[in-house]
């Protein structure tokens, strides 16, 4: 494949979702000005989001155990460093990053509290980990979906908020802000419905819904939904 086909391809795997934009957006916007900072993005697939913060000036490397997706990813122009590794033993030295990165990846993690103990590790005193992760806060009205979901994406683990925050907290991170997406019940029922009915196909074609559910996630209390993002600060030593 050439690369202009491959960079096509990545863009609207990654781009054309219903929520992953908006997502990732928020993430990158939290961690600030990135220019010259070292990032790592764990369990980050073929190393497309890394990329986003190459193109803000840092120098990112992206970990995944997949190699085929870090082949891909390496034909990606501008792409980060890519790394084969296990996010429960990261193969770098301590304090080495300014910035880690993890989108909707610790739910599938055998261990998550082990996998927050490395990321700590490896971030800076005073660095910043923005991540996102799900909590599916409402899933126990709709268990069929749930199991459904679970199935499909191997995800071992939900993340309330405040089960996050317990578990950063004893990683030795601060919680600076967290914010939910898909709030509403029936914003809920249909990220449930995507996941377990629609595979990846159906992320994309909901791309359209994106701007609606952004404004009915603004009118919604922001306690409860399907996936939380959250920015913590490693504390100093």
């Amino acid at each position: 494949m050439s690369p202009v086909r491959d960079d096509a391809l990545a863009y609207v795997g990654h781009q054309v979702h219903v929520m992953r934009r908006r997502e990732v957006g928020t993430l990158l916007s939290w961690a600030g000005e990135l220019a010259g900072r070292t990032v790592l993005d764990v369990a980050g697939g073929d190393g497309y989001w890394a990329g986003q913060a190459v193109r803000r000036g840092a120098r990112a490397v992206c970990l995944d155990l997949a190699r085929h997706k870090l082949e891909f990813g390496r034909r990606l122009r501008g792409h980060p460093g890519l790394v084969e590794g296990d996010a429960l033993a990261l193969p770098f030295a301590d304090a080495t990053f300014d910035v880690i990165m993890s989108v909707c990846a610790i739910e599938h993690f055998d261990d998550g509290p082990a996998a927050l103990a490395e990321m700590s590790r490896v971030l800076r005193p005073g660095g910043d980990l923005v991540m996102s992760a799900d909590a599916l806060t409402g899933s126990a009205r709709w268990p069929e979906l749930l199991e459904r979901h679970r199935a499909r994406y191997h995800v071992k683990h939900l993340y309330p908020g405040r089960v996050l925050r317990g578990l950063l907290d004893d990683a030795g991170m601060d919680v600076v802000r967290q914010t939910y997406m898909f709030r509403g019940e029936r914003a809920q029922r249909l990220y449930l419905t995507l996941s377990a009915r629609g595979g990846r196909a159906g992320w994309n074609a909901a791309a359209v819904l994106s701007p609606a559910i952004a404004l009915a996630d603004r009118r919604t209390p922001d306690d409860a939904g399907s996936v939380v993002l959250t920015h913590a600060r490693k504390r100093a030593s």
